[in-house]
């Protein structure tokens, strides 16, 4: 197999990787949060308004972590920055 075969198939095991560590751990993370945000409301329900914008904030940062890794696996895939040097090794 050549190179350029090469660079292909670990670009797409990497990009498949980086979409399931990068989904579950952030999902694990935002199932935590929830359960505590739930666990105070239930002892302190007069400060509802407080926790849950602090929950809502919690919640965009731990999914922000799901989609850089969702961004790396499409620069993996479409944008691959190995490519043109393959393509030129390759063709020269």
């Amino acid at each position: 197999m050549s190179s350029l075969g090469w660079v292909g198939i670990i670009s797409i095991v990497t990009a498949g990787l980086t979409i399931a560590i990068g989904s579950i751990a952030p999902a694990i993370g935002e199932g935590l949060a929830l359960a505590r945000a739930l666990g105070a409301l239930a002892q302190q329900p007069d400060e509802a308004n407080t926790i849950t914008r602090t929950l809502f904030v919690g919640l965009a940062m731990v999914e922000s972590t799901a989609i850089y890794c969702f961004v790396v696996s499409m620069i993996l895939i479409f944008a691959n920055p190995f490519w043109n040097y393959f393509v030129n090794q390759a063709g020269g």
